[in-house]
């Protein structure tokens, strides 16, 4: 157990990085930030921060020597990077796991070679395995490159062989991925975390929502069964056991019409469907992160409350802020970014309800309908 004043390391230094530093203060550790952008939003809140390159060995011994445990808030890290830093420090969760969350093709083969349904995938190498994915799929079906996609980005749609050429000369790296494309009912997402001592706490299954391939709401719980829920939470602790973590996981996936659970991707960090905890919950993803990476004892995952979360994206959703702020009831966090880019996730918002009296559709909606009038 690392004892009060103790420094965390954290790698990244976006707006996970910031909610977990946040997190940490209040468990009476200092954080320290290494980012590879100057002015990061988690350095607005952390002890120390550190600029410089993931790949440069001198900074990240540096970095890991100032530190007494070290974590990351995103995936794109180079490898072997980490590898140095474990060298010298703890690193949690592990390089073993980020490996695999780096590279769907590798991803999808741990989830498989557990007994985890996936959707089903092909390995793309050269132009000709578009025709063996048209054949085992039928169209359309999804192309995607193995690493570094993420909020829609790096994947296409493939209705004919046309456009796989296209696209398969225009994502880069190779190889890359097809995936069927899954007729499915909801989005769902939950978050599990896992200590040192195996012990595992699973939160409440999201139900989540998109609009232009970027997380638009949260809605906790899930609107699904009971059991289906039940379900999703058993395979996110067998997940967590498999890999051994330690930290949190982010584990997304779809409920087809069928009712059949598939396992669509998993981010071994703090996840943007898991802010709804951060006012739902006694104990939010964030601080349980930084428990599990610390050795701190693991409560129950539990909620008080429902939720809705509505992300804030870009400069149209960032002037609603000062309706944001003077409407009660609205639970307002900003990121501390500049600059209200298009597409570029600010803040977030959530809302909450009675316990078991989530909204239903038409109410969810006339609820966000009101946040964008202008009366």
């Amino acid at each position: 157990m690392l004892s009060p004043n103790s420094t965390i390391g954290i790698v990244g230094g976006g707006q996970l990085g910031r909610m977990s530093a946040v997190a940490a203060s209040r468990l009476g550790f200092k954080t320290h930030i290494l980012s590879d952008i100057p002015d990061p939003p988690a350095g607005q809140v952390a002890s120390h921060t550190t600029i410089g390159a993931y790949d440069d060995p001198q900074i990240l011994e540096s970095f890991a020597n100032a530190v007494d445990v070290i974590t990351f808030e995103f995936e794109n890290i180079d490898a072997k990077g980490i590898d140095l830093l474990s060298s010298i420090r703890p690193v949690h969760p592990s390089g073993h796991i980020l490996r695999i969350s780096q590279d769907r093709i590798l991803e999808k083969s741990f989830l498989n070679d557990h007994d985890i349904p996936t959707t089903k995938w092909l390995k793309i190498e050269q132009p000709s395995d578009g025709e063996k994915a048209g054949a085992k799929f039928g169209y359309p079906f999804i192309l995607k490159t193995t690493r570094l996609g993420y909020d829609g980005k790096g994947q296409a749609v493939i209705h004919n062989p046309d456009e796989f050429e296209a696209a398969f000369h225009t994502l880069k790296p190779h190889p890359l991925i097809a995936e069927k494309k899954v007729d499915f009912a909801c989005e769902v997402s939950v978050m599990v975390v896992r200590n040192i001592h195996g012990v595992v706490q699973t939160f409440d299954v999201a139900e989540n929502q998109h609009k232009n391939s970027i997380l638009d709401l949260t809605l906790v719980p899930a609107r699904i069964q009971p059991d289906l829920r039940q379900q999703v939470q058993e395979l996110a602790i067998h997940l967590a056991n498999a890999l051994e973590l330690i930290g949190i996981l982010g584990v997304e996936l779809f409920i087809d019409r069928d009712g059949k659970i598939l396992v669509n991707e998993i981010a071994p960090r703090p996840h943007n469907s898991g802010h709804w905890t951060m006012n739902a919950c006694p104990i939010d993803q964030f601080e349980m992160h930084i428990r599990a990476v610390t050795g701190l004892p693991l409560p129950p995952a539990i909620r008080h409350s429902d939720a809705v979360m509505k992300n804030l994206i870009g400069p149209e959703d960032m002037a609603l802020w000062p309706k944001i702020m003077a409407t009660p009831g609205l639970i307002g966090h900003l990121y501390g970014k500049e600059i209200a880019k298009p597409g570029r996730k600010m803040g977030h918002v959530n809302i909450l309800f009675p316990y078991n009296s989530l909204p239903g559709e038409f109410g969810i909606r006339a609820m966000l309908q009101d946040l964008y009038s202008k009366e």
